[in-house]
């Protein structure tokens, strides 16, 4: 496809500069690799929701002042522009969606008139998310009024359902605009697999109206569905997901986009020698101040992480199969970190006092390093007592419930997540939904091998069949109804890299860290570029 490059690119996202999830490490990567060739011609719009603190991502600068005081005076459109602390520094507008929510009947109702969007039974997040889209629209037509931009090729993106009253928004009233959406997971796709219903067993046998009414999410599915549609050009991130939009959106991604990142934030040589000898001394400590007792030299630190989502991520799957693993013929000692942030409040004051003054004393708690607020009814504590592991000195397979964010500030660790990836032997990711996967992709990138499943979208990209870890990602076939396989598979495969030889482990690792050198964004950016000439086509 001969490509039409773009003269503009607006990019909205409810996680520009606000880091809530996956999308947020999407964009923040992809930037550097799009303003190579756009530079300040590229431009993300994200939510200023920042009042009380301000946002640890955002570099307020004097770009556009000209444009932002005129658009405040009179448009009464609050924008706040900067720079992206991210790498390549890219153009920022926070938008103050918030003085909309006065006017947001008006707006539904002019959007039924238009599009059908249904929003009566909206609850929740839904009006802030909408007013949020709605904003980040007038912010791409202010801009280009202001700046007599109207001749120009201009792309307004726009990313999952929170943003989709910006597609229509510029389709109503900037229609030389070309927009493209894109879901990173259908919000009906990802309610029936979190209400534990089988979801790709009986996928051909959905229909993602009717499934909406049942699980409640009419709104949120109908303005997903109609951005789709009417979007120039709808795209999504993995095969798996497309099957997802296809079924129930009833619309196939016109381009799947899969995820690329930066390699940039692995450190190399002798700075990644050094920080993986920080990380694992790190682990080793903690570990053995919660758990009261020196670990073995040659102890094998494995983790698994991400959003708490129990099922959706395999994190019981995770737990059943450490209980399954400690019941095999082992040649060393295994520490598995739960990296999920989960309800807590702050750091075990017993943990933190040893760790300081380096005492003896043993404690009550030897699973978790920070507080939970209601641990008797947290699904992995529950797991760890229902499988019976103790954490006991004699037993070969210890697991660390790490319930909070590491932002290098915890309390405990005091690294941020990727500094302390580094220090890790092996990961497992046994995800059950999961439309592309980038904490098995971050692993990779730092030459740690990893477990999945061909149910994430990563997983599918690495591999269309079962392979086991030695290939340096190991995928589990994973369906509805395989569960008790994949946990005795990825048992098997923990057990079959934790009893191997350090050389055979150096070659493994070798494999993993080229399957990621595959996933830089500059391999994947084309897809993009296929979008962008999608969606201008259809403004000629």
């Amino acid at each position: 496809m001969k490509h039409i490059i773009p003269d503009y690119i607006f990019e909205t996202s409810w996680e520009v500069c606000n880091k809530v999830g996956g999308i947020y490490t999407v964009l923040s990567t992809r930037a550097r690799t799009l303003q190579i060739t756009f530079g300040d011609h590229l431009f993300f719009i994200g939510p200023d929701i920042w009042t009380e603190t301000p946002s640890p991502d955002f570099i307020p600068t004097n770009d556009f002042a000209d444009w932002a005081e005129y658009a405040r005076e009179h448009e009464n459109l609050h924008v706040r522009v900067g720079r992206w602390d991210v790498s390549g520094k890219p153009l920022v507008i926070l938008v103050d969606f918030k003085p909309f929510l006065e006017e947001k009947n008006h707006i539904y109702g002019d959007f039924w008139m238009w599009f059908g969007v249904e929003s009566l039974t909206a609850y929740g997040d839904y009006d802030e998310a909408s007013m949020f889209g709605y904003a980040s629209g007038k912010v791409v037509d202010s801009f280009i009024q202001f700046h007599a931009l109207g001749k120009k090729k201009v792309i307004a993106h726009f990313n999952e359902w929170m943003t989709a009253f910006g597609v229509f928004y510029v389709k109503h009233y900037l229609p030389k605009v070309a927009t493209v959406f894109t879901t990173h997971a259908t919000s009906i796709g990802r309610s029936i697999a979190g209400n534990h219903k089988p979801l790709y067993d009986y996928l051909p046998e959905y229909n993602g109206d009717q499934m909406a009414r049942e699980l409640n999410m009419v709104a949120k599915h109908s303005v997903e569905k109609i951005a789709a549609h009417v979007s120039d050009c709808f795209t999504t991130v993995s095969d798996i997901t497309n099957q997802e939009c296809e079924q129930l959106l009833e619309k196939p991604a016109d381009v799947v986009t899969p995820n690329g990142f930066e390699d940039d934030f692995v450190p190399k040589g002798v700075r990644f020698s050094s920080a993986r000898k920080a990380a694992r001394l790190k682990l080793r400590q903690v570990a053995e101040a919660l758990l009261g007792y020196e670990l073995k030299d040659n102890a094998l630190f494995v983790s698994t992480s991400g959003r708490y989502e129990y099922k959706n991520k395999g994190i019981d799957a995770f737990i059943e199969s450490l209980k399954l693993l400690s019941q095999k013929p082992l040649s060393r000692e295994i520490v598995a970190f739960i990296l999920v942030p989960g309800w807590s409040y702050g750091p075990c004051q017993d943990l933190s006092q040893k760790l300081h003054d380096h005492t003896q004393k043993t404690l009550k708690n030897q699973f978790t390093t920070h507080n939970l607020v209601e641990p008797w009814n947290d699904s992995v504590m529950n797991a760890l007592k229902w499988f019976h592991l103790t954490n006991r000195e004699n037993e070969l397979v210890k697991v660390i419930f790490v319930p909070t964010y590491l932002n290098g500030s915890d309390g405990i660790f005091n690294m941020p997540y990727y500094n302390l990836l580094a220090g890790f032997d092996l990961t497992v990711y046994p995800s059950y939904y999961e439309p592309w996967g980038y904490t098995p992709l971050e692993s990779a990138a730092f030459g740690i091998p990893t477990i999945t499943t061909d149910l994430s979208g990563f997983g599918q990209w690495v591999s269309s069949t079962p392979q086991d870890i030695t290939t340096g990602v190991g995928i589990v076939h994973r369906s509805d109804y395989n569960y008790h396989d994949v946990v005795r598979t990825i048992s098997e495969m923990m057990a079959e890299y934790a009893n191997i030889s350090q050389i055979e482990q150096k070659e493994i690792k070798t494999k993993v860290s080229a399957i990621a050198q595959k996933a830089l964004w500059k391999e994947f950016i084309s897809y993009y570029y296929d979008a962008y000439t999608i969606a201008l086509k259809k403004k000629k």
